[in-house]
């Protein structure tokens, strides 16, 4: 390795090492937050992590100084609007794989029937013949969501589902997954920031 190509390394490491919050899906229960607690304990960083109702509202409650990001995952549907919208204010600078929660089809307790179903969009194919399918933000109100007797059933994490005090029906088991890290940067061109577009 050249010594112009450890530098570059050096530099993405101390860039990483600068963040301490995780901006990312909520509610408590999801993958997006377990992967986020995994990426900080890997690095050894006592860090937060902080929940959303939509992987973008992190955007309006971070700081765009190098030391906040967005854990957002490879399946997201909107993922490419995470990106390409916020070319100027975000920069993905880290990707990395982890086993999801066991991915699961819950119902309440005290009910069979499995007309209505609520999931998150991404593993809403798992159950797409079995019922009617209503998307929602995240498997973890999706959870909520059912247990509040709102659906028949519903696609979450298994940790969600025993959070919620629901029954297991099927067991996916868990998903390898692609998690994508987004650091906020100052805005290009913004005079206080003194950096321009393509530096962090």
């Amino acid at each position: 390795m050249n010594d112009n190509s450890t530098d570059l390394k050096h530099d993405a490491e101390r860039a990483l090492s600068r963040v301490t919050v995780i901006h990312t899906l909520g509610p408590s229960g999801t993958n997006l937050e377990k992967a986020a607690h995994h990426w900080l304990a890997e690095r050894g960083t006592a860090g937060k992590v902080v929940l959303h109702a939509e992987v973008e509202d992190g955007l309006d409650a971070m700081a765009f100084d190098g030391t906040e990001a967005i854990l957002a995952c490879a399946v997201y549907p909107r993922l490419h609007d995470l990106v390409f919208m916020n070319l100027r204010r975000l920069e993905m600078v880290d990707s990395f794989i982890l086993d999801t929660h066991d991915m699961v089809l819950a119902g309440r307790p005290d009910h069979a029937a499995m007309t209505t179903i609520v999931s998150h969009p991404a593993p809403s194919s798992l159950v797409a013949e079995l019922g009617d399918v209503t998307l929602t933000s995240s498997n973890s109100l999706a959870a909520a969501l059912c247990a509040a007797g709102q659906y028949d059933a519903c696609v979450t994490t298994g940790a969600a589902a025993a959070s919620e005090g629901l029954r297991l029906i099927e067991n996916f088991g868990p998903v390898p997954m692609v998690f994508t890290l987004h650091v906020g940067r100052a805005f290009a061109g913004d005079p206080s920031s003194g950096a321009g577009i393509g530096q962090a």
